[in-house]
């Protein structure tokens, strides 16, 4: 892959980056499952939790995870949009360039699934 990354599930915010995730609850286990494509042509990080939907449970797992597979506290990352729904913006607080640095190279590592090979 010698071009820029033309699709990120994130971009960068004055106090932090936002990040498209895509969720799926009552999973078999707790993951970073790679990226999905999104119906507006976007990409969004799959993650998988194995809380149940209720009372902000799985939002509760997927800032743990999260914080835990980028080693940042829990209190930096918040859901901004989405909180009912599969798809979420989830607002990660710090310093822009460290965390666009960190999660680049965590999107460069997961494997997209767009449901089609690339050749």
């Amino acid at each position: 892959m010698t071009g820029p990354l033309e699709a990120v599930p994130f971009e960068a915010v004055a106090d932090g980056v936002r990040l498209a995730l895509r969720v799926t609850p009552k999973a078999s286990r707790n993951a970073i499952a790679g990226l999905a494509a999104t119906a507006s042509g976007g990409t969004a990080l799959k993650v998988t939790v194995t809380a149940v939907p209720e009372n902000g449970k799985a939002n509760e797992a997927v800032v743990k995870l999260l914080a835990k597979a980028w080693k940042l506290p829990k209190t930096s990352l918040t859901v901004v949009a989405g909180a009912t729904d599969r798809n979420k913006i989830v607002h990660v607080a710090g310093d822009p360039a460290d965390l666009m640095r960190r999660l680049t190279a965590l999107v460069e590592t997961a494997k997209p699934d767009t449901g089609k090979s690339d050749g």
